[in-house]
């Protein structure tokens, strides 16, 4: 797990498994304690645990389809897919606020994926581009400048599409 800017860490399914959680009566997934708030940026396990779903893939006709939120825990129906168009920006979005939202309220806010290169390090990499901490003529500036605090980024071809046909509406104005 790394912090790449104040409050906000990027990271993989270990570093989530190393926080501090408690369950919570009434709540069907356990929280993150002292704190945390966690961005789940992989279906497997979280946003199945968190809805419930036993075949290949979450019903599509299911209101948590593209995301699940419990308390300070966001997971995202997220697979390090081949192509852009497999990605909804709707998710991308609902993750960025609710990062924003949890920092905030002045949680520390980890966002992990499995391995910690692709999905969570991109969506890190867009919430910086969006609130104007990363800046760049292009793409590759920005990445530039995001490897610099998150060496491990290493976005699969289709998370680095969609960050590539999209960075743009993410940019500070």
């Amino acid at each position: 797990m790394r912090e790449i800017f104040k409050n906000l860490f990027c990271g993989n399914d270990h570093d989530y498994l190393n926080l501090e959680k408690e369950h919570i009566p009434g709540r069907e997934v356990d929280q993150p304690t002292n704190g945390w708030a966690v961005l789940h940026a992989c279906k497997e396990s979280h946003h199945r645990q968190f809805v419930g779903y036993t075949g290949r893939g979450c019903p599509k006709d299911s209101p948590e389809y593209l995301w699940s939120e419990r308390g300070n825990r966001l997971a995202l129906n997220i697979v390090d897919a081949p192509k852009p168009d497999f990605f909804d920006k709707r998710m991308i979005d609902k993750a960025l606020d609710f990062i924003e939202k949890k920092l905030s309220e002045g949680c520390k806010v980890l966002v992990h994926c499995n391995q910690g290169e692709s999905r969570s390090a991109s969506i890190c990499l867009l919430y910086l581009i969006k609130n104007g901490i990363i800046k760049g003529e292009t793409l590759e500036d920005c990445e530039a400048e995001f490897l610099k605090v998150y060496p491990e980024y290493n976005p699969g071809a289709g998370m680095r599409g969609f960050v590539r046909e999209h960075w743009r509406n993410y940019c500070h104005v």
